[in-house]
């Protein structure tokens, strides 16, 4: 080979590298919605075609700028959605990236309401007070082991949550509350390898984040890389756990390295049926 070959295609090589990288930064924040049908037990006939708009793992931080937020936040306004579920994982890690986001959360609004539930990464650093403190603050209630109604012409919903399984604690039975078999319940839990643990058919249907999709899902090989302790099985989309499905998001932010490659980010918007 040529001298003149060889820096030919060694400035071919490191331009498309370059280009590779580039592309998976900039798919990082090319957010995208992904409109859902979700079948819940029970559901009454008035919340039939009713949306919910279900937001996780902003991770705002050094690589997730507050304007990416905001744009976010936008979207999911712009949906209209009758109700916003928010699956978690706020900050990165820091408490000075907790208020600056969830002042942005604030700004959601659906007829129905805004609830949330806190991930893993709200409880590092000791931030989990100022997440909950800057949630309260803003009037979105959080639903750590707690439900409430969700009423529309006089029919009603049960949404609940439970705190992280990595960073918290579980009481399903307290989440439940006065729910019964004949309700249609919808359970928020960051991750979703809680669900291998639930046993109460009282749940319906379960919304999750947590493993970002993997971040990058290679054809056929997959996601590499899954935060769970059940590897792919949970790394996106609707899924049947032992006694509840499951649909679980790609999430909104990135954690380090902070690219995504056939992965884009998405709020999800899931019409129930």
């Amino acid at each position: 080979m040529t001298r003149r070959k060889f820096l030919q295609r060694t400035t071919l090589a490191a331009l498309g590298s370059a280009m590779g990288v580039a592309y998976t930064l900039m798919e990082a924040k090319w957010l995208n919605v992904n409109r859902v049908t979700l079948t819940i037990p029970n559901l009454p006939e008035a919340f039939k075609g009713k949306t919910v708009a279900f937001m996780a793992d902003l991770h705002h931080g050094p690589y997730v700028p507050l304007p990416y937020i905001r744009h976010a936040v936008d979207m999911a306004n712009a949906l209209k959605p009758d109700l916003i579920a928010l699956g978690g994982d706020y900050p990165h890690r820091g408490v000075a990236y907790v208020a600056p986001c969830i002042h942005e959360l604030g700004r959601l609004r659906a007829p129905l309401g805004v609830y949330a539930v806190l991930g893993n990464h709200d409880h590092y650093d000791g931030v989990q007070p100022h997440v909950s403190a800057a949630l309260r603050s803003v009037g979105i209630p959080e639903l750590t082991n707690r439900g409430r109604w969700i009423e529309a012409d006089g029919a009603r919903l049960w949404l609940c949550g439970v705190g992280d399984y990595w960073q918290d604690t579980q009481d399903l039975p307290a989440a439940l509350g006065c729910a019964t078999a004949n309700d249609a319940v919808i359970l928020l839990s960051h991750n979703p390898d809680y669900v291998e643990e639930i046993t109460d058919s009282r749940v319906g249907m379960v919304l999750s984040g947590h493993t970002h999709g993997g971040q990058v899902d290679l054809p056929i090989i997959g996601a590499p890389v899954v935060p769970s302790i059940y590897g792919q099985k949970y790394v996106h989309g609707l899924v049947q756990g032992p006694v509840a499905p499951v649909f679980v998001t790609r999430g909104i932010g990135t954690i380090t390295p902070p690219v995504r490659l056939f992965c884009r980010p998405e709020i999800v918007l899931a019409t129930l049926a």
